[in-house]
């Protein structure tokens, strides 16, 4: 099996590559930059094919799909900056790389008949009251550009193919990026104290565990909507935050002994450029329902990824 990754700078397509590596599938990287601009920790993805593909640019999508002919793409490339996205002079380039891009892929995926893999987000919902989001459900209310690019893409994938796999997920955190662990533990050397809302529930996605979800995924024909993030329960920024300094001390930390986290609500922390969901629950049990293995749980993932980390 071939198969394309896009996006392998970033989180998800690292580790993607590195999975598909594992299993002794031919993976292809891709990604806007000429040559692979990841980290460079030594595993397979730097040594693997990569071609440079600008997913806004439909003759080129179309001349690199036609000329490695991948079985399955698995389409990890998006614009991720939720704030930055609501500039107006930044809206047309988000437009673009989240839903044309992601048109100009699903287009040739069905020109060659292959299977596609579309990474989304809880953002697609409008984030309200309690119950857990379902995989299938098509309330969509995206509350910011981010979510709404998001849900263009997802629609562009649906309504083009039918060998698809739509998988959303919510708080990423992995090796080849940033994100809320990395940026808790930065900052928790320089301060005591911490204000994290505790008004946005939901669940992380440790990218090393999704990975292995989605090669799994890609090894069957059962197509459709997901969600994937770490079992655990559903929590706030603010207990994600207590227990990734909790598990930093554990591990030999004694300098985030000192960081105090103190809960607030999103109105008392202050008003971002994007609204926030304050729902981000994802009902996760359509997985298990299909034969899938759950991701484990948040807590054992924050574990091991502290582990792989340098900080």
């Amino acid at each position: 099996m071939k198969v394309l990754v896009t996006g392998v700078a970033g989180q998800l397509g690292h580790d993607v590559m590195n999975e598909l590596a594992k299993r002794g599938y031919e993976g292809i990287g891709s990604d806007i930059k000429e040559v692979y601009s990841g980290i460079s920790d030594g595993t397979a993805v730097e040594t693997m094919p990569y071609v440079q593909m600008d997913i806004t640019d439909r003759s080129c999508v179309e001349k690199i799909l036609r000329k490695t002919k991948p079985d399955v793409v698995v389409h990890c490339a998006a614009w991720t900056a939720v704030d930055l996205a609501e500039d107006e002079d930044k809206k047309p380039l988000v437009h673009a790389i989240n839903a044309d891009g992601t048109k100009y892929i699903a287009d040739v995926c069905k020109e060659l008949d292959c299977k596609m893999v579309y990474i989304s987000t809880d953002y697609v919902f409008d984030g309200q009251g309690t119950e857990p989001w379902l995989p299938d459900c098509k309330d969509y209310k995206p509350l910011n550009v981010y979510g709404e690019t998001k849900l263009a893409g997802e629609l562009a994938v649906s309504e083009t193919l039918e060998k698809y796999f739509i998988v959303r997920i919510a708080w990423v955190f992995g090796k080849n990026g940033k994100n809320f662990i990395k940026t808790m533990l930065n900052v928790g050397k320089t301060h005591e104290l911490l204000t994290v809302v505790d008004d946005q529930i939901g669940t992380p996605t440790y990218t090393l565990d999704l990975a292995t979800l989605l090669v799994d995924m890609i090894e069957t024909e059962k197509y459709g909507y997901y969600h994937a993030t770490n079992e655990g329960g559903y929590i706030s920024w603010a207990d994600f935050a207590k227990e990734i300094f909790r598990q930093a001390v554990e591990a030999g930390h004694s300098e985030y002994e000192k960081v105090t986290v103190k809960p607030v609500t999103t109105a008392q922390y202050g008003a971002s450029k994007a609204k926030r969901p304050f729902n981000s629950r994802l009902d996760k049990s359509k997985l298990a329902e299909n034969g899938f293995t759950p991701l484990p749980t948040w807590q054992d993932a924050v574990k091991r990824y502290l582990k792989e980390i340098e900080f």
